[in-house]
């Protein structure tokens, strides 16, 4: 690809680089299942809701903070314990107590996965339950080796480089041979920069989307390889292109 010019759906650049990848890294929120689902808006008003409870805040003002602290921290729960010295275990279970009925089960994305060539793993800012409660919705499962969820990143989310480092070493996986989809561009920077190939999940063209200006930041960036609104073709042009074994 010519990083001069943005990645864009209709100009998608060669996909031989995938010939290479024996290590497939999946996001899970808006990643594994289309944003129009909406099923992180639950997840983003329990998360106001604990804030508000919390430090006893107007609901906007709760709002606010919590947008603060999603964009300066990562996540609203690293602001939290930074800021107000929480533990963890309350907040995630407070704020993946939902209703995951919206995901419907994808048995296009679920093949391809399957038939992706070597090892393949979730990481994800959110918990493992949650993550485990969305793969059974979407069909998925023993196709992954690894659910990396923010417990296991001592509660350092993406985009921080100790982070990736950490899911890397624990999985000994080579970023040079590995792949890695994301909603949020800016947590495919570190990837690209360690080596790896980077596909950034965007909305469908006609998709109206209720998201954080900065979340959209970057998406033209030399860092995106590939954009796509659909994983699961996506996937099905690599494996496409890849020799049989």
């Amino acid at each position: 690809m010519n990083h001069s010019a943005p990645a864009t759906l209709a100009d998608q650049p060669d996909l031989s680089r995938f010939a290479d990848v024996r290590s497939w890294i999946f996001d899970l929120d808006n990643t594994l299942y289309p944003r129009h689902t909406n099923l992180f808006a639950q997840v983003d008003v329990r998360i106001r809701d604990y804030v508000q409870r919390l430090l006893d805040l107007p609901s906007e003002d709760a709002q606010l903070l919590q947008r603060d602290y999603y964009r300066r921290y990562g996540t609203t729960l690293r602001g939290l314990i930074v800021e107000h010295g929480i533990t963890p275990d309350d907040f995630l279970e407070y704020v993946h107590d939902i209703d995951h009925s919206p995901v419907e089960a994808d048995p296009r994305l679920a093949s391809a996965i399957a038939r992706l060539p070597g090892r393949r793993f979730i990481f994800t800012n959110g918990s493992r339950l949650h993550a485990e409660k969305v793969m059974a919705r979407l069909g998925l499962g023993p196709e992954f080796e690894d659910i990396f969820d923010i417990v296991r990143a001592d509660l350092l989310p993406k985009p921080h480089p100790d982070t990736y480092a950490r899911f890397l070493s624990e999985n000994a996986i080579d970023p040079t041979s590995a792949a890695m989809f994301e909603d949020l561009a800016r947590n495919l920077e570190v990837p690209k920069a360690l080596g790896m190939a980077t596909v950034l999940i965007v909305p469908r063209g006609t998709e109206e989307v209720l998201a954080e200006t900065w979340e959209t930041e970057g998406s033209e960036g030399a860092h995106i390889d590939h954009l796509t609104d659909d994983l699961g073709v996506f996937l099905e042009t690599v494996l496409s292109g890849i020799p049989a074994a």
